[in-house]
């Protein structure tokens, strides 16, 4: 078995082929040939850039805040709901088994 050769690429070639994408629109598969680079490769440097770009808008809007903060809230609730329940599902088996 031989020993494999990575190709090293530099920053620019890197933001260039991501460029190609975001700009023309074309399959990261159909560039990543275009380029002769691996698909894969091509694809991970994509997503790290949308993840760069979007993480900036990451932020929630006053809608999903507040509907944050009610989910927590209902959230609590049921919780204390259930617990409830199971200590009374407890006490009735004590008392239906003769404790």
């Amino acid at each position: 078995m031989g020993s494999r050769t990575y190709r090293k690429f530099d920053e620019d070639f890197k933001a260039g082929a991501v460029r190609l994408v975001f700009e023309t629109g074309k399959p990261i598969a159909q560039v990543a040939r275009d380029l002769g680079v691996n698909d894969g490769t091509l694809g991970n440097w994509v997503a790290k850039a949308r993840r760069e770009r979007d993480g900036e808008q990451e932020q929630l809007s006053e809608d999903e805040r507040a509907e944050l903060v009610r989910l927590r809230r209902e959230n609590t609730e049921l919780r204390m709901q259930r617990d409830v329940l199971k200590r009374s599902v407890a006490l009735w088996v004590d008392e239906a088994m003769g404790r």
